[in-house]
């Protein structure tokens, strides 16, 4: 007898383009209070509020990508009593500054960096120059398991360029966040980054040594020096333990980053035919057009002249 599939949850999308621009504001408040965490709106200027949500809610974790145009947020004492989030919030700008005001002080936070506060402290939020962030909402129970504390007793933040860990929760929400649909989403793994990210200490270090590693290759995979003590270094591990924990994957590290080249390689032979065989070797971190060609026709059954062939017919 065949088990059936589980269906994977889907994101659900809001947006107050089309709505009458007298409710938008309203419509966006209760969305909010409904799907992620309530808040006041308002916007600066006559301008209308344009916004778009998109929601995937998890089995724990409920995840969310914002776009919006300058406008600011709050969560005074009284909505916090009426709408209580009973969670902890991670937020990660992707494009516009935003301030964070809280009982503590001012925070500005720039693209790449990342915000992780307690929504249930009343606190203001503005977006002058428009606002697009990935949303993490972590029920606090959860957040007491992966890191022994369910009190957050200040704001913290993390910045993109000197954290791999947060570029890795980046790839990881960028994947299960796409409009025209997102891949499967590891929830513990994101669970584990988060935990690592506020210094409680990942129950699975190994998945985010992994996960570190995989989001360091990826960024550097055009430089053809890329190897296992340079992506050691950057993830914070010996070079030993880093080839432990590839081999626990089922793939080694070299491996890897051959697949990933390769593919990489394939895609821009498809969509860029004009680029010769040897130019896409070059992009892809290879350092010889022999080495790419005889890899690619080992990987792929076919050689990277007919891939680039056929994209040119096409």
């Amino acid at each position: 007898m065949t088990t059936p599939s589980v269906p994977l949850p889907r994101a659900v999308s809001f947006s107050t383009t089309g709505l009458p621009e007298a409710q938008k504001i309203a419509l966006w408040e209760d969305h909010n209070a409904q799907a992620l965490i309530g808040l006041r709106c308002r916007v600066l200027g006559e301008t209308a509020l344009d916004a778009t949500e998109l929601n995937l809610q998890l089995e724990q974790l409920h995840l969310a990508r914002v776009r919006g145009n300058p406008h600011v947020v709050e969560r005074p004492a009284e909505v916090i009593r009426r709408t209580p989030a009973d969670a902890i919030a991670v937020y990660l700008t992707l494009a516009g500054e935003a301030f964070f005001y809280h009982d503590d002080g001012v925070l500005t936070l720039r693209p790449g960096q990342l915000l992780v506060c307690d929504p249930d402290r009343p606190f203001v939020r503005g977006f002058s120059r428009g606002l697009e962030e990935f949303a993490v909402k972590v029920p606090r129970a959860v957040f007491r398991e992966v890191t022994a504390d369910a009190a957050l007793r200040a704001p913290l933040v993390r910045d993109v360029t000197g954290d791999v860990t947060v570029r890795s929760l980046r790839r990881l929400l960028d994947r299960a966040l796409r409009p025209d649909g997102g891949g499967a989403v590891d929830e513990r793994l994101a669970l584990d980054l988060v935990a690592a990210l506020v210094g409680g200490g990942a129950t699975r270090p190994a998945a985010v040594h992994l996960a570190n590693a995989r989001a360091f290759i990826e960024e550097h995979l055009t430089d053809p020096n890329l190897g296992a003590g340079r992506v050691a270094a950057a993830v914070g591990v010996s070079q030993r333990h880093l080839s432990r924990t590839f081999a626990g994957s089922g793939v080694s590290l070299p491996r890897f980053v051959l697949e990933r080249r390769l593919v990489r390689a394939r895609a821009l032979l498809a969509s860029s035919p004009d680029l010769s065989v040897g130019e896409v070797a070059a992009r892809c971190g290879f350092g010889s057009v022999d080495t790419f060609s005889a890899a690619f026709r080992e990987h792929f059954g076919v050689r990277a002249t007919q891939v680039r062939g056929a994209a040119r017919s096409a």
